[in-house]
């Protein structure tokens, strides 16, 4: 499978295929016992692609570690302006999130955008989302849909889902992950998955 900076993709796969352990060997949180994981032509080291890639877990909130919404932003960063701070929550439509409020308070669609705020903060290369829309009502899934097309233009942006279908039309390469193996898919053959 190769993939480039600029033209957002997906795999998509049944629970239990291998979706979210794929996107383990990329970030780096697990070593594959065979193959190859590059970057620009090169192989690399886990330590490398943790550095490379943000990962979005499908349960954020599960992984928040701040006391308010604010030192979520802040943890791994020496110095952040407010200004970056409060550009990176209007691009995730939480301007209006106060800075004090306790991440596990959000709602589902607002911990989804902030896990995704505090990944746009780091500016990562590689964006890697798992089941960015699962258990998110229409409305919210609109929002966050909304929201994947700007930010892949500056970087590579995997999602994995096992609900393709809501990205038809807005993700054009698509994989398949059948039996440990990504093949090839098509955007028409997306209903069908």
């Amino acid at each position: 499978m190769q993939l480039r900076p600029g033209e957002p993709a997906l795999v998509a796969g049944p629970s239990g295929s291998g979706k979210s352990s794929l996107l383990d060997l990329i970030a780096g949180l697990a070593s594959p016992d065979s193959g190859q994981i590059c970057w620009q032509g090169c192989e690399t080291t886990a330590k490398e692609r943790r550095w490379l890639c943000g990962l979005v877990f499908q349960f954020p909130e599960r992984h928040f570690l701040g006391l308010s919404v604010a030192q979520e932003l802040r943890i791994g960063h020496r110095r952040l302006p407010s200004e970056k701070i409060e550009a990176v929550l209007a691009q995730v439509g939480l301007n209006e999130v106060s800075l004090q409020q306790a991440p596990e308070r959000l709602s589902g669609g607002q911990q989804r955008r902030l896990a995704l705020a505090v990944q746009l903060l780091r500016d990562p290369p590689i964006l890697l989302l798992d089941e960015p829309t699962a258990g998110l009502d229409w409305s919210v899934r609109k929002e966050l849909l909304a929201l994947l097309k700007p930010i892949s233009k500056q970087r590579l942006l995997l999602v994995v889902t096992h609900e393709p279908e809501i990205f038809q039309g807005l993700i054009p390469q698509i994989w398949r992950l059948e039996h440990g193996r990504c093949l090839r898919s098509s955007d028409s053959c997306i209903a069908h998955a």
